[in-house]
């Protein structure tokens, strides 16, 4: 009882802050609503395998999403919070408190319009890679090239490498044992069973989406409120209140809710016609490579995990079975990311600044 009226007080302190402070009211705001768009947006590709091998409905399959969503973002905060602490290191907000929270305010509006344009097209690009890099580009718009903390950036740096590379070799060595456990068994029998077993994988991938990524903006939430409050200490630490851990869960799993069938299409239809063994082998890969992520602290993309699992199970099979014109443009989106969101957070920083 002692823990649930520390945590219901901190709320309410919370919350009066909220409504004493209209910088504060922005800044949580903005960071909800990114995570709406990330769960809109980013969520989809989670269950884009369990949707097109027939495994599940779409509308079945997004609420079993949102609710993986909350429980990953629940659990995982509680077992360990190094993803967001790495989230909240990484840049450093300093100088004049007011423009450093405008500032992260301006790289949340850039963020929005980033991924509303990736889902308008249809094209599954990275919310952790554009929030990376918004906020990344707000903090060098206030401070220049010290606004960055290399010593964290380096571990974005690696979870772009352990979310492409090692997510293909996942895919294509899963699948492989796969194939080699089940080559003397009936294949109506092992049919069943995939099916079965690609909905526990769906499900795995969508708690570790919500591990990941609800992590990641946690880490953003705290920046937000510790700026508007004036409790900011660039390399601090920051202790992860349950009460923000369900807010963000449940936000997200709103977003779910929303759906995003154009990126369904696009990670589970369009780039490989998958078999229900083929859809299991990449889920069970993506959400491996994502745990090991979560457990050391490295923010990783679920999308570039779980396509590149894609690409790996359709390249097991033979190359040709993969469509690499629709892989070339989402790894046009995946490069554009960095760069593109990076410029627009720092304009964005920059035109706020002087307005506000």
């Amino acid at each position: 009882m002692g823990v649930i009226t520390a945590e219901l007080n901190d709320l309410l302190d919370f919350i009066i802050k909220c409504t004493e402070s209209p910088a504060l009211l922005v800044t949580v705001v903005l960071v909800l609503g990114v995570i709406l768009v990330n769960g809109w947006t980013d969520a989809p590709n989670a269950i884009a395998t369990v949707v097109s091998t027939g495994s599940m409905r779409p509308k079945t399959a997004i609420l079993m999403a949102a609710v993986m969503n909350f429980a990953g973002v629940l659990v995982m905060s509680l077992v360990s919070s190094k993803v967001a602490d790495t989230i909240y290191k990484m840049v450093d907000f300093k100088g004049d408190a007011h423009n450093a929270l405008v500032a992260l305010c301006a790289s949340l509006f850039a963020i929005v319009l980033w991924a509303v344009a990736a889902w308008w097209f249809g094209i599954p690009t990275s919310e952790s890679h554009a929030l990376i890099a918004g906020v990344t580009g707000a903090a060098i718009a206030l401070g220049g090239a010290d606004g960055v903390n290399m010593g964290e950036w380096v571990k974005v740096l690696i979870g772009l490498l352990l979310s492409t590379v090692l997510g293909f070799l996942a895919g294509y060595f899963v699948v492989k044992i796969v194939v080699i456990i089940c080559r003397h068994k009936d294949r109506r029998k092992t049919d069943s069973f995939f099916k079965g077993g690609q909905i526990v994988g769906g499900a795995a991938m969508a708690f570790m989406h919500g591990a990941q990524d609800g992590q990641k903006f946690m880490g953003v939430f705290m920046l937000g409120s510790m700026l508007a409050s004036g409790s900011y200490v660039a390399g601090g630490n920051f202790n992860t209140t349950i009460w923000l851990m369900v807010l963000c869960s449940v936000v997200m799993s709103l977003g779910t809710s929303i759906g995003g069938y154009k990126i369904i299409k696009s990670v589970g239809m369009d780039m490989i016609k998958l078999e229900k063994y083929q859809g299991f082998s990449a889920d069970i890969a993506g959400a491996l490579c994502l745990l090991l992520a979560s457990l050391t602290g490295i923010p990783v993309s679920t999308t570039h995990t779980k396509t590149t699992a894609i690409m790996g199970v359709g390249a097991a099979k033979r190359i040709s079975a993969v469509n690499w014109s629709v892989v070339k443009e989402m790894v046009f989106a995946w490069v554009l990311t960095f760069p593109g969101c990076g410029l627009i957070g720092f304009i964005m920083a920059k035109i706020f600044m002087a307005i506000f």
